[in-house]
């Protein structure tokens, strides 16, 4: 289930768990089998795991990995941005939250040792890290120039 995300039909708004794996593949509807937009605001960052770090950005050709833990002050305030990119950024790049309290594993062989850390990646392989709260605006220009 980690690796689905929510979309919500546009036409009869149910919402519908899509695998991460099927999205280039044009989902719809399970109820009215309209076409889902994996662009438009609607899909949810990815839940990752130590058991599914390697498989699902390892088959990204860019992805933005959020490590934070849910009693960092800061990481409660990119949060939204991070909602945002994963709707903004649709199937183009895989966006996905690390939970470092739950997967030691993935922050211990990034060396997380500060949270917000935001961990880019291209074609599997890490690119580039901000570490902090960084603006809306630096996270989405880093993406786009990986694009």
């Amino acid at each position: 289930m980690s690796d689905t995300t929510i979309i919500n039909c546009p036409s009869c708004g149910v919402k519908n768990r899509v695998p991460i794996h099927k999205l280039s593949m044009g989902p719809r509807c399970g109820r009215c089998k309209t076409p889902l937009s994996v662009s438009a605001n609607n899909a949810s960052p990815v839940v990752l795991t130590d058991a599914n770090f390697d498989s699902l950005v390892g088959s990204a050709n860019v992805a933005l990995v959020d490590c934070w833990a849910p009693w960092c002050g800061p990481c409660k305030m990119i949060g939204p941005v991070i909602e945002e990119l994963a709707g903004e950024f649709g199937s183009r790049a895989l966006i996905g939250k690390l939970n470092v309290d739950e997967n030691p594993v993935v922050a211990q062989r990034y060396q997380i040792r500060s949270i917000p850390t935001l961990l880019f990646f291209k074609n599997g392989n890490l690119s580039d890290t901000m570490v902090g709260a960084a603006p809306a605006q630096q996270i989405r220009a880093k993406l786009l120039s990986m694009l």
